[in-house]
Parts: structure tokens; sequence; C-alpha cells
């Protein structure tokens, strides 16, 4: 069973906030610059203040947390460097962490972005969330996969826990306004709402981005739906946690490489790959029958139509891309040098109109770091 995803869609946010939260993630000078705005922002906020008895921030301790988020070992680390979108203490963040423990986190604007640090040699690994619990297979970056050469090397599943957090002091009955990534704010309608807070809802572009607007503007009426890590990071409160409406929510996330990943015979992996196709249920039933008449079990195959817009995809073999509209992304146990797999893909491709390998994931054995430490990485 494929599971489907949290963080994906641009956020809603004014264009100023959005002129925040864009500045380059690497850069303190750049984060700095937001304490100011947060600075001239201190007379909106100071009737506020004084009315439910908090005391603001000063500049100071806002520039040194803010900077404190920025300061990592990458200047000095030689872990591997693993970019994601987002800012310090989002999940994908997290997710990087639960792969490869003493890795170099890069955080990126976009998913596109943390592909193209991998592309031009930023970072060795982008991580991509692909699938969640509770969205389905409504938000999807296997699309941008295909337009890229990268390889797929390994899937981290991650559980996500939502918190609502908050300026030291404030209280729920003070707080008239939640903001939030716009997949964290649909997931946890039903737990502001056992909370009692109807409080207005505004979307941002991530969820670590919301606590980091929170702190640097001093938004005493208002809290942000993020991770723990978020709350230690940024030195907020939390109101309140277990947020989500479902209990189990599950976030399934690819990590990608430009090289394709060679895995000893002592692990078990599993292949992916999409398979293209003129359309109906025939080329379905053939690609159960390839798989299945040679005892090759299924991890995963899904049918995508894209019948409005098609789906383009990067041919590796000679660098160009062509248009599809019908697709079925399909992960099986083995290897493409296993003989009988090689067999079912070879009877695959005399039906169907193009085929491409999109990585191989290791399913168990040595984890993530050792197994690219030993391939040479950086």
């Amino acid at each position: 069973m494929a599971l489907p995803l949290p963080f994906m869609t641009s956020g809603t946010a004014s264009s100023t906030k959005l002129e925040r939260f864009q500045v380059s993630p690497s850069s303190p000078a750049e984060r700095i610059r937001c304490s100011s705005f947060a600075a001239q922002t201190r007379n909106i906020h100071i009737d506020r203040k004084q009315s439910i008895g908090i005391e603001l921030l000063g500049r100071e301790e806002i520039e040194e947390i803010l900077l404190k988020t920025r300061v990592t070992d990458q200047q000095n680390s030689t872990g591997l460097r693993i970019a994601y979108q987002g800012v310090a203490g989002a999940y994908s963040e997290a997710a990087a962490k639960l792969a490869c423990i003493d890795c170099v986190p890069i955080p990126c604007r976009s998913i596109a972005a943390a592909v193209e640090a991998v592309e031009n040699g930023t970072a060795d690994h982008a991580i991509v969330p692909v699938e969640s619990t509770m969205e389905g297979n409504k938000v999807r970056n296997y699309e941008l996969l295909l337009e890229k050469g990268l390889y797929i090397t390994q899937e981290i599943s991650l559980f996500v826990h939502y918190c609502l957090l908050a300026i030291p002091g404030v209280k729920k009955r003070h707080v008239k306004k939640v903001m939030s990534h716009p997949l964290a704010l649909a997931h946890c309608s039903q737990g502001l709402a056992r909370l009692g807070l109807s409080a207005a809802q505004e979307a941002v572009d991530d969820t670590a981005g919301a606590v980091e607007m929170l702190l640097s503007q001093n938004m005493l009426d208002t809290a942000a739906i993020a991770s723990p890590r978020a709350a230690d990071l940024y030195h907020l409160q939390v109101l309140a946690q277990g947020l989500q409406d479902e209990s189990w929510n599950v976030t399934r996330f690819l990590i990608v490489s430009d090289s394709q990943k060679k895995v000893k015979k002592k692990n078990t992996p599993k292949t992916s790959m999409v398979i293209t196709h003129q359309g109906g249920l025939q080329p379905l039933l053939r690609v159960l029958s390839a798989f299945s008449s040679r005892n090759i079990n299924l991890a995963k195959l899904e049918v995508k139509n894209f019948t409005a817009e098609p789906v383009r995809i990067l041919d590796v073999r000679d660098g160009s891309t062509k248009a599809f509209q019908h697709v079925f992304y399909v992960d099986f146990e083995g290897t493409i040098d296993d003989p009988k797999v090689k067999d079912a893909v070879a009877e695959i491709s005399s039906f169907s109109t193009f085929t491409r390998t999109l990585g191989l994931i290791m399913l168990k054995g040595k984890g993530f770091h050792e197994a690219e430490l030993e391939q040479g990485s950086r």
C-alpha cells in the first residue's frame, strides 16, 4: 500500500510576509534583517502586550534565536549534504536526520530548489515528500522527479506529530489567528475545534517558516502549527500537542541522488520504475501478469492518467523529454540485474510505450549513511 504526503503546495501569505520568508535560508545576514521588521512592528503589538501582560522579546534575543537555527555544523562537518524544502525545524529536515543522523541538512525554498541542489553539486542528496496517510495521492512530487535524471536511493516513513506553538506567555484565549502550511492546517481542523479555537487561518510555505515568522514579528495574538523540534529551536511554548485529526499520520519521503545506488546481495532491495502505455485496461493486466508469472512481488502499483495535461518524462538514454498521458508507477522486489526481473521488464517493454527505472530502494540491511559512505559520496 502506498502512503501519500503532507508538504507541498505554495502558501498564500501576504506579500510582506512572503518576502520575509523567501530570503535565502543559508544567509544569516538576511535572516537578521527579519528581526528589524519585528522591531518596526512593536508599536502595532504594544497595546496588545499591555492588555495581556506579556513582555515582548528584545531584538537581540530574536536575532540570537534566529541565528542559532542557522548556525549548524555545516562548516566543519564532512557528513552527507541532504537538501530539503523549508527551514530548520521542518518535517523534511527531521526525515533527513532519520535517514542519516550526522548529515548536513541544506534548507531550500522549494522542492524544485532541493532537487536542483543535487544537480548543481550543492548537495549530495535531496529528500522529497511524496505521500501521506492523510492526503492519499492528492499531493505528489513524482512528476517532478520524472523530469529529472536523478535516482531514488532510499525511502523514509516519518510519523508527523503536530503541535500548536506560541510566544512564551501567550494563552490559548489570546490566539486570534493560526498559521501553518496549508496541509498542516487541513490536517488539524478537528484538533483546533477540540481546543475551542475558532481563529482565522493563514497559509504559508512551510510549518517551520510559520514559526520563524511568529517569532520574528513577536505575534502575540497568533499561534503556529509545527513540530516539537521547531518549538525547541525557536524557544516557543507548546499550547497543545497531538493536534492532528488522525493519530496515525505518516509521511513517506524519497531520497534521490544523481547516481544510481549499488545494492549488495545481502540486502533486500526493491526497484522503482515508471511505465507508460496507450491507455485502457489491457496494459494493466499485462503488467500484472509479467510480474506474477515470475513470482515477483509488487510493493506498489499506481495508475495515473494525465488527461488534462500530459506528464513529461526525461529519457535518460538520450536526454530528450517526452510527454505521456497514461502512466504506471511500479515498485517491485528485486533488482534490474536479476534474470527474472530482466525478463519481466523485457516483456513489459514489448507492449508499453516507454519504461524507465527510477532507482533501487533498500528495504533492509545497512543503514543509508553507512552504505553511502562506502561509495564515497562526498
